[in-house]
C-alpha cells in the first residue's frame, strides 16, 4: 500500500497518452510538458527553468483547489527568493538559505512552517578505487568530517546530522549518530591501512548550497589528515551521469524516500544483487562497487516481513552494520522550510519531494 499510494503510481489518460506516443515511448517525452493525469490541478504551462504554472481541475473527483492557480517561478538564488518575498512580489519562498531564513523570521509579514524530509545527505566512496576499498580508510572518512560544525552552520534550520540510510519518520529508523570530527583516529586507521601521509582523491559535486559548503568543509578537515582532496565541480547532469557510470572517485550527494516505506532506502543502500558493470538493477550500493550479498539478502526478507516489530527490528540490524562497514560518510537528514506571507493558509511542506499538496492552500 505504501507503494501503490505513492504518487509515482498516479493514474493518467491511457488512451490520451498512448495517442502521442513516438517510437515506443508510450507518450514519455510528450508528458514532460503535458497533462494526462488525475490529480486536483492540472499542467497549463511548463518553460524548463522559468515557470510551471498548474491550474485547478475542475473534473477532480473529491474536494477542488481552493485556488485556481498556481504559479511555480524558478530562482536559483536564496537572497533573490528573499527579496521577492518581503516584496509580496511571491506569495512563498521553499528554498531560503540559513541566514535568510534567520532574516525573513523577524518581518511580521512572513511566517515559516517546517518539515523533516525523507532526504538524507552522504558521501559515498567507489570500491572500485582501491585505497577506498579499504575498511580502515572507509571508516577514517567517516572520522574527518565536523558534523557539528556544518550542523551549526552550513545546514542550521535547514537539517540535522544523521548518520543512517533511514531517514527518521520510517519504520526502524536509527537515531544512533556515533562519528565525529576525530582527526588522530583517522590518522590511526590510515596508518594501518599503510597511508601514514594520506593520499590524492577527487570528489564530484553540484555547485548547489548547501552541498558545496559541506564539500569545501570537508575538504579542510581531511586535509589535517594527509588526504588531499580534489573537488570537482558540476552541474547535475554532469555529476549524475558519471557517478551513474561509476567512474568517480568520492560523490557527494542526496537520496530522497519515494515511497514512505524502508524498503525504499534499503533498496538503494544496502541491496545490490548484482554488482557486474551490466547489471540491470544499479541501486547506489552498486553506484559505489559494494559488494553485499549477505546484506541484500536481509534487506530481502526485511521487505517480505508481515511483522511491524520484527521488520523494524530487521532494519535497525542492517544500519548498524551500514554504519560500521559501509562505503557511505552520511550526513544529515534534511528538513524543509518554507517562508510564506501571513495572507496564505493551509501551506503544509510534504514529507516527500512530491507530497506538498498545493490545492489545498488557500490565499486571503
Amino acid at each position: 500500500l505504501n507503494c501503490l499510494t505513492a504518487n509515482v503510481a498516479a493514474v493518467v489518460d491511457k488512451k490520451l497518452v498512448l495517442s502521442k506516443e513516438v517510437n515506443g515511448d508510450l507518450g514519455y517525452a510528450w508528458l514532460k510538458t503535458n497533462y494526462a493525469g488525475s490529480g486536483a490541478m492540472k499542467l497549463r504551462e511548463w518553460r524548463a527553468n522559468e515557470v510551471l504554472v498548474l491550474e485547478r481541475n475542475d473534473n477532480y473527483y473529491a474536494d477542488k483547489s481552493k485556488l485556481a492557480r498556481v504559479i511555480y517561478r524558478f530562482s536559483k538564488e536564496s537572497a533573490t527568493q528573499r527579496l521577492m518575498l518581503e516584496k509580496g512580489d511571491v506569495d512563498v519562498a521553499r528554498n531560503l538559505s540559513p541566514q535568510d531564513l534567520a532574516a525573513v523570521a523577524a518581518n511580521k509579514d512572513i511566517k515559516t512552517t517546517a518539515t523533516p524530509k525523507g532526504t538524507v545527505y552522504y558521501i559515498s566512496l567507489n570500491q572500485k578505487n582501491p585505497a577506498l576499498a579499504k575498511p580502515e580508510v572507509r571508516e577514517a572518512f567517516k572520522w574527518l568530517v565536523d558534523y557539528s560544525a556544518i550542523g551549526d552552520t552550513i545546514i542550521k534550520n535547514i537539517g540535522v546530522v544523521h548518520q543512517n540510510f533511514l531517514p527518521v519518520g520510517l519504520l526502524g529508523a536509527s537515531t544512533v549518530n556515533p562519528y565525529k570530527l576525530d582527526v588522530d583516529k583517522a590518522k590511526a586507521l590510515l596508518t594501518k591501512a599503510g597511508y601514514p601521509n594520506g593520499f590524492k582523491v577527487t570528489i564530484d559535486m553540484r555547485t548547489i548550497q548547501p552541498v558545496q559548503g559541506i564539500t569545501e568543509a570537508f575538504q579542510q578537515t581531511a586535509k589535517r589528515a594527509g588526504i588531499d582532496v580534489e573537488i570537482i565541480p558540476g552541474d547535475g547532469k554532469q555529476v549524475l551521469t558519471k557517478y551513474r557510470a561509476r567512474t568517480h572517485d568520492m560523490y557527494i550527494g542526496q537520496w530522497g524516500a519515494d515511497y514512505w516505506d524502508p524498503h525504499t532506502n534499503a533498496d538503494t543502500f544496502v541491496r545490490n544483487p548484482d554488482n557486474a558493470d551490466n547489471a540491470k538493477a544499479k541501486p547506489l550500493a552498486w553506484r559505489n562497487a559494494w559488494d553485499i550479498p549477505e546484506l541484500t539478502k536481509q534487506a530481502d526478507a526485511a521487505v517480505l516481513e508481515r511483522d511491524p516489530a520484527k521488520r523494524k527490528t530487521m532494519y535497525e540490524k542492517m544500519q548498524a552494520e551500514f554504519r560500521a562497514t559501509s562505503p557511505f560518510v552520511m550526513l544529515y537528514q534534511q528538513t524543509e522550510v518554507a517562508a510564506y506571507r501571513t495572507n496564505v493558509d493551509g501551506l503544509r511542506i510534504g514529507s516527500t519531494s512530491d507530497s506538498t499538496y498545493v490545492y489545498r492552500v488557500s490565499k486571503r
